[in-house]
């Protein structure tokens, strides 16, 4: 028997991604950076290029450990940007690092990141009622809200519509169309 997805994952490269992962709730702080970390990469690409790279971003990037990122030197950066397996983009890499040290204060100024970045949703996933693709916004009063405090506080690629998509990826809202399987799964 067939699954109904949403139409965006009908090819067979977003089902893996599609069926386990996205819109499913987040509160692994390494997990939310890595997140933080490949839709800044996505900004002006198509999502299949990210998640063709996802294991070499994984390698270059340390496993998401943002401890460590946040440690990377110019010789550090200077090797991401000959890697041929990541998005080769100086501003991407440098705002990584920075985004990584931005990352850690967060952390110690609200004991997690996960406790942080959630308040944006007042805690919980909001579950939108989309019948088809169109319906569904490139941001929203949450993720405004979520992009000009993280800028505040020293984040770069964070604009609305990069904070709606990490939303939907860090299943802060839940906006897999109401046909798709994974609806009622992720509500």
């Amino acid at each position: 028997m067939t699954k109904t997805r949403c139409s965006w994952a009908e090819k067979t490269i977003f089902h893996d991604y599609h069926d386990t992962e996205w819109g499913v709730p987040v509160h692994d702080d390494r997990k939310l950076f890595e997140f933080l970390v490949l839709d800044a990469f996505q900004a002006g690409l198509s999502w299949s290029t990210i998640l063709n790279k996802r294991e070499n971003f994984r390698k270059a990037f340390d496993d998401f450990d943002y401890e460590k990122v946040a440690r990377y030197d110019q010789h550090k950066i200077d090797e991401l940007l000959q890697n041929e397996g990541i998005i080769r983009n100086k501003l991407k890499v440098n705002g990584t690092v920075k985004n990584a040290k931005a990352f850690i204060q967060v952390q110690q100024e609200f004991g997690s990141f996960d406790k942080y970045i959630w308040q944006f949703t007042g805690g919980k996933t909001l579950v939108n009622k989309w019948t088809d693709l169109k319906q569904i916004p490139a941001k929203s009063k949450e993720s405004d809200s979520m992009s000009k405090d993280l800028q505040k506080r020293g984040f770069t690629f964070v604009g609305s519509t990069i904070c709606y998509a990490f939303m939907q990826a860090a299943g802060m809202i839940n906006d897999h169309l109401v046909t798709c399987f994974r609806y009622k799964e992720v509500s």
